[in-house]
């Protein structure tokens, strides 16, 4: 079950818009010429925290970008922890028996930043997306979440998927750019992309079609 500190539950229509509904902003015009945008979330927005497992600093993934995600995602745990708000953690069985995440070994437990707290509901995937396979999607309408920030591992893979039909599904949502990472990976021409470019290929992919990317500071300040 996922609710907010006031104990309040709430029903949203179940509808699967074809195109997502970003976080309203506020745009602000100074004197100077400057223009800043403010985040502003919805009332009723969690925070989903996907595959920040031990697995992922096995060596076989490659070279990684972005090494301060897991502090970021610390920092967004602590705010929406602090504010009363809904989190949820997402983590991924393998079901390999090699599988860098397979359950009770290592690989599977969460990375020290984002242990779940008592109360915190974990949902087990073992596909690319948090909502298949799982009753994700009924809570979330259930609870009446109207706004979900996504973070973890990894920006191509789990991350988006989720960010996808988190927006295909109506949700206001938003992905935190320094909070999700990747790997370098082989591109079709044979050449090994770094994970730097992979990540930004990823974003640019989701900005505005399926969610708002934004940064760690944005979020907090809006929480």
């Amino acid at each position: 079950m996922i609710g907010e500190a006031d104990g309040s539950i709430g029903v949203l229509e179940r509808v699967a818009s074809a195109r997502t509904m970003p976080p309203p902003r506020r745009i602000q015009a100074h004197a100077t010429g400057r223009t800043t945008v403010t985040m502003i979330l919805p009332r009723k927005t969690a925070l989903i925290v996907i595959d920040v497992q031990q697995g992922f600093n096995d060596p076989r993934w490659g070279a990684r970008n972005n090494p301060d995600a897991e502090a970021n995602i610390a920092r967004l745990l602590a705010a929406f922890r602090a504010k009363g708000r809904p989190v949820i953690h997402v983590q991924h069985d393998s079901a390999a028996p090699d599988g860098a995440f397979r359950p009770g070994t290592p690989g599977h437990r969460p990375k020290p930043e984002a242990v779940p707290h008592e109360g915190e509901p974990v949902y087990r995937k073992s596909v690319n997306s948090a909502f298949i396979g799982t009753t994700l999607e009924r809570d979330l309408r259930d609870a009446g979440i109207e706004g979900l920030v996504i973070v973890g591992l990894t920006t191509n893979h789990c991350v988006s998927t989720t960010t996808r039909m988190a927006g295909n599904f109506g949700f206001a949502t938003s992905i935190v750019a320094d909070a999700t990472a990747t790997f370098e990976r082989m591109g079709m021409d044979g050449t090994m992309r770094p994970a730097a470019e992979v990540h930004a290929s990823a974003l640019s992919d989701l900005r505005d079609e399926f969610a708002a990317v934004v940064d760690t500071d944005a979020v907090i300040a809006a929480v």
